[in-house]
């Protein structure tokens, strides 16, 4: 099965009246400081705070009746499990959801509200994934990938549809990356729409899997460790995702979790907009001047998601007041 424009557009029209078309606006303070022309694409706004909704409920529209009477599984670090959560509940189908224990409070307690019963198993989200396969070959279940799906990866393509609808004029599209599914479905969309659109993706350092993947050509499996981009902390990009990131993005760059930290710090002062660390990804990177290139131009950074705990907002809040780092000035 193979991802393509087509195969997003009926992903819009599937999901077309549940999922929110998010918002796009323009910056002024972070144009201004970046020396682009700089929008934001808001998926924070969306049902579920994230955009994981999209690509979760595709692949429930594209289950067989047998598929779903035998309940869905799914493993998520929070936002596909609540994605996953609010679907199967929509077509009143069982879901069973494994997570890190590592996955945020207000995470998890969501993911049981949008009716989800939820295991937790293992510091990052491979090793939750390793637990949910265990429990999928003894109930049965039907496995909801989070990335390595044509059908998920159709779903999060519908944001580049919708980015290029309001704004046909971008220049350059920049995507958090965890294991592929996001960057794969807006890369096939808008190079598909506009072929000389530039796509850059975004990773924390410490995780940046799919950036030496790209680097030496083939997947690279690395250590699993926990960045404050929780989201995105994956050991490695999904394969069928790495073949759309390889046909379709320019660039991969990295950014320190201080860099992260300071992303959300700045979208709270300055656009009073809550982003979890993905979210806050490309901002840190265009904050960090990892991104050549864009001077002058029409730039969207994506704004994955705003599931994140109060007490870590706390923290990012307090750390950044006190650091020298804070030095935007309003405009």
């Amino acid at each position: 099965m193979e991802l393509n424009l087509e195969k997003i557009k009926r992903a819009k029209d599937n999901i077309k009246g549940v999922v929110r078309e998010t918002p796009i606006f323009y910056t002024s303070t972070f144009s201004k400081k970046c020396g682009c022309n700089l929008y934001l694409k808001c998926e924070n706004k969306q049902k579920t705070g994230a955009f994981k909704l999209r690509g979760a409920y595709n692949k429930l529209v594209n289950l067989s009746e047998d598929e779903k009477k035998r309940g869905v599984i799914a493993s998520s670090a929070g936002n596909h499990a609540q994605g996953v959560a609010y679907a199967a509940t929509a077509f009143g189908v069982k879901s069973t959801i494994v997570m890190p224990v590592t996955a945020p409070k207000a995470k998890v307690e969501a993911t049981k509200n949008y009716g989800a019963e939820v295991i937790q198993a293992g510091q990052v989200y491979d090793e939750c994934y390793a637990r949910a396969v265990e429990v999928q070959k003894k109930t049965g279940a039907t496995f909801v990938h989070p990335y390595n799906d044509v059908d998920v990866m159709a779903g999060q393509g519908t944001i580049g549809l919708e980015i290029l609808d309001k704004l046909p004029e971008t220049d350059i599209v920049i995507v958090p990356i965890g294991g592929g599914g996001l960057i794969s479905g807006v890369a096939t969309a808008v190079k598909s729409i506009k072929p000389s659109i530039k796509v850059i993706g975004v990773q924390p350092e410490i995780i940046a899997s799919t950036k030496a993947s790209m680097e030496q050509g083939k997947i690279v499996t690395l250590p699993g460790k926990k960045s404050l981009a929780d989201g995105t902390s994956v050991c490695a990009p999904g394969d069928k995702c790495f073949d759309y990131i390889k046909k379709y993005v320019d660039e991969v760059v990295s950014v320190s979790e201080e860099e992260i930290a300071f992303g959300m710090f700045s979208l709270m002062e300055r656009n009073k907009l809550i982003a979890e660390g993905a979210g806050a990804l490309p901002l840190a990177a265009l904050l960090a001047e990892k991104i050549d290139g864009i001077e002058g131009k029409n730039v969207v950074a994506l704004i994955s998601g705003g599931n994140v705990d109060i007490a870590a907002v706390a923290k990012v809040i307090e750390i950044q007041l006190e650091s020298s780092k804070h030095s935007l000035q309003y405009c």
